[in-house]
């Protein structure tokens, strides 16, 4: 991508001591004001008039003439006193490739040049420039509908920028999930990991085997339908998002056993959750049917290119319980250990997903438990001990992402943000720096549903999901927590002005616009 003459002049060089302060999150990579000076106040500027303001593009692209809707709205929440000396009518939107597919991999570089009276940007993809557009909102000042002048060159660090909610412990409404994925492509989130099912309940209302969501679930008002499923997956394709689904299995399936008699381990005293139940039966040949039937239809309803497989807590102590279970074991040579007996497991579920070309994700027991994988399982840590796994898994060849440090359900008095920010997916010793670490995709930030229902996720959850998210995003350097006190701040505020109710970051302070329930509902 040219940039304009202008740039020619610039004499700015910014380092990670002087970046500029601007209310970015997550902040871009390269970042150059339009002065003979790194600090926004001399910076020159843009005004705009966001009742007028248009968005310009050449391209044919549905999508993005709804992501122009989208944004248009954002600016026009400002309370606007008319001007007369606005400077910038308008913002030229340039996409080279706008039938890009969305995929894990599809670029979402893009660069933004702002000037006193014009500016551009520039992506590769629909979904680079939906990242240019929310930096492009973010830079106007809602005091003066000001811009500074600038130019910024942006992509993310990790490709890989996920965020999990568990709908299983918890249900969460259609239009909750639909608030989290809109705030969550805001901080520049790539993935929604949905948690759908899990011991409590099955709420995903399956076509092959629908008993499962009617006896699996909490009740017929706590599930979610086809058209249901369907619809999360259009709207977070409009944001940008990818929407990945976990199957969580042997383990956490009791949801499942009222519907699939003899599908569970029947281990009275050492079941799951005072249950009689545990982990689903692998000696059961039954159940490899069943589970190709269903693993067929959720590649068919959803459009990533992965799938999760789960695979962790698997407890064996209901099957050390169960005697035909070790009876078969003994016929089947597999020895005393229960690794053993999962491995025969995760081998033929590997198998039946490996025959639907699908890649899939895996939490760490399936690595560290030394099951027989195929070298392309993506590794998913969780565990403390994240940093030899990655060290390890890496060593051997294997890609990974990271959840362990950015589980958003552990909550404490006060900034908790601050840890989250502080943690980053490449900070374990390798021996091969460029090839080990090429190898770590990215990470997950998790709100696990214990606690969590639709009365309280969306302020729990943001703004401090954007600590982590930033993270995954901005470059290796920036990791000074001062620098992003007031940017998360700001962010927050952005975010009530949008109509989401975000929880303060700091222990004192207010936002220009505050947030009310009755205005929003």
């Amino acid at each position: 991508m040219l940039l304009p003459a202008l740039l020619s002049l610039l004499i700015v060089t910014v380092h990670s001591v002087d970046l500029p302060r601007l209310p970015l999150v997550p902040y871009p990579q390269h970042v150059s004001l339009l002065s003979s000076s790194s600090s926004s106040s001399s910076s020159s500027s843009a005004l705009i008039d966001p009742l007028t303001f248009t968005f310009s593009t050449t391209s044919s692209s549905v999508l993005l003439k709804e992501v122009f809707d989208r944004y248009h709205k954002y600016l026009k929440l400002h309370d606007f006193v008319q001007k007369l000396n606005v400077t910038l009518p308008n913002l030229e939107v340039v996409i080279e490739d706008p039938d890009e597919e969305l995929l894990l991999m599809t670029s979402e570089n893009y660069t933004l040049t702002i000037q006193t009276n014009s500016a551009i940007l520039q992506a590769d993809t629909v979904f680079g420039a939906m990242r240019g557009l929310e930096t492009f909102s973010q830079l106007v000042n809602t005091n003066n509908y000001s811009l500074p002048t600038l130019h910024i060159e942006d992509y993310p660090r990790y490709k890989f920028r996920g965020f999990m909610l568990d709908t299983s412990r918890h249900y969460l409404s259609v239009g909750v999930l639909k608030q989290l994925i809109r705030a969550a492509s805001w901080s520049k989130l790539n993935v929604f990991h949905w948690h759908i099912v899990d011991d409590p309940s099955f709420p995903y209302c399956s076509v092959v085997y629908p008993d499962l969501c009617r006896k699996g679930a909490f009740s017929p008002h706590h599930v979610y339908s086809q058209s249901d499923v369907l619809e999360i997956i259009l709207f977070s394709y409009k944001h940008g998002v990818i929407v990945l689904p976990e199957l969580d299995t042997p383990g956490h399936t009791l949801s499942w056993g009222a519907a699939l008699p003899g599908f569970l381990t029947h281990c009275p005293g050492h079941g799951n959750i005072g249950s009689d139940y545990g982990p689903i039966d692998p000696s059961n040949d039954a159940v490899y049917p069943v589970l190709k039937k269903l693993f067929t239809e959720i590649t068919n309803v959803f459009p990533s290119e992965f799938v999760h497989l789960g695979g962790d807590e698997v407890h064996y102590g209901c099957w050390k319980s169960d005697q035909n279970l070790t009876n078969w074991m003994a016929v089947h040579n597999i020895s005393g250990n229960y690794e053993e007996l999962e491995d025969y497991y995760e081998t033929r579920l590997l198998k039946i997903v490996n025959s639907l070309n699908k890649n899939y994700i895996v939490w760490e027991e399936i690595y560290t438990h030394h099951l027989d994988i195929t070298p392309e399982t993506i590794i998913h840590a969780w565990l403390p001990n994240w940093k030899k796994v990655f060290q390890n898994a890496t060593s051997e060849g294997y890609r990974c992402i990271l959840s362990a440090c950015w589980y958003l359900n552990r909550i404490s008095y006060g900034e908790d943000w601050q840890r989250f920010y502080k943690c980053d997916p490449r900070s374990f010793n390798v021996t091969a720096p460029y090839s080990q670490q090429q190898l770590v995709l990215g990470g997950t930030i998790c709100m696990w549903g214990e606690y969590v229902d639709n009365t309280n996720v969306l302020h729990r959850t943001w703004p401090r999901a954007s600590a982590p998210a930033e993270r995954l995003w901005a470059p290796e350097y920036l990791t000074d927590v001062k620098f992003m006190e007031p940017r998360i701040e700001a962010h927050r505020c952005r975010m009530v002005r949008r109509g989401y109710p975000a929880e303060p970051t700091l222990s004192r302070g207010h936002c220009h616009v505050e947030y009310t329930w009755a205005t929003h509902h």
